[in-house]
């Protein structure tokens, strides 16, 4: 089965329940839905409960950092109770949009880690011109954690972040003729610690480009990265499934439980 292991449902034009059944009738059986705010979170926990084949992450992305107040990371917190809640974030530092100062990104950053490790589970990063800052903050509070680089982005860190045991998730970028070093990266990463994804809608893979993206496209993903790799689409399907049952171990109990 293909797996798209961060998408944000929410985002998209479509109906989720449409793009749900697009995705299951291209071959995705799992897809990851990403909270960026309270009430994102709380919706793809909804939407969650609603589809077998959907999980949740929760938190807050580094766009809306100034928005969170204690209440609101109080609610964080208890949907991370919630079986169908897999991850949280996702997390991190974002200096190119640099909506919020960034020690109230840093404050915001740690205290999902320090969630994350109360609540078991990984957290999710989202890191975009401040690679020096995010991975001397991982560094530093996440030691313990297990960590998912999203949309990965750091592909000249990339013996730094593997040596680290960071698992990294490739999105539909990596298909772009104008990111050799994103492919390099993909090729070499070592077959336990790669994930694949959508980001849905953004960052529609190749021949799509240029469209909204959407889960189903994942599969694009999949062509490309196997071919890459020098793979079939089913061998690869087969290493992410394993790696994204070792990066969510909620996620997997859930789908040995189903």
């Amino acid at each position: 089965m293909l797996i798209d292991s961060h998408t944000h449902l929410d985002h998209c034009k479509e109906d989720a329940a449409d793009l749900i059944r697009e995705a299951s009738a291209a071959g995705v059986a799992v897809i990851i839905q990403s909270g960026i705010d309270l009430a994102s979170s709380r919706y793809s926990v909804d939407v969650a409960e609603k589809y077998p084949g959907v999980f949740a992450t929760v938190g807050f992305h580094p766009q809306e950092a100034g928005n969170l107040d204690d209440e609101q990371m109080a609610g964080i917190e208890e949907l991370t109770v919630n079986p169908r809640v897999v991850g949280v974030g996702e997390t991190g530092f974002d200096f190119f949009h640099d909506r919020w100062p960034h020690e109230e990104q840093e404050d915001v950053f740690v205290r999902h880690m320090d969630l994350a490790r109360r609540a078991g589970l990984p957290v999710v990063i989202h890191t975009r011109e401040a690679e020096e800052r995010t991975l001397s903050l991982l560094a530093e509070h996440a030691v313990d954690l297990t960590v998912i680089l999203h949309c990965f982005s750091l592909p000249h860190r990339l013996e730094e972040v593997v040596a680290r045991g960071y698992y990294l998730s490739f999105a539909g970028n990596v298909t772009y003729k104008n990111a050799p070093d994103l492919q390099a990266a993909a090729l070499a990463v070592p077959a336990d610690l790669l994930l694949l994804e959508t980001d849905a809608p953004w960052l529609t893979p190749v021949p799509l480009r240029g469209r909204p993206n959407r889960p189903a496209l994942v599969s694009h993903v999949y062509d490309f990265v196997a071919g890459l790799r020098g793979l079939t689409v089913d061998e690869l399907a087969v290493q992410v499934e394993a790696n994204v049952c070792r990066a969510f171990p909620r996620l997997a109990g859930q789908l040995r439980g189903s």
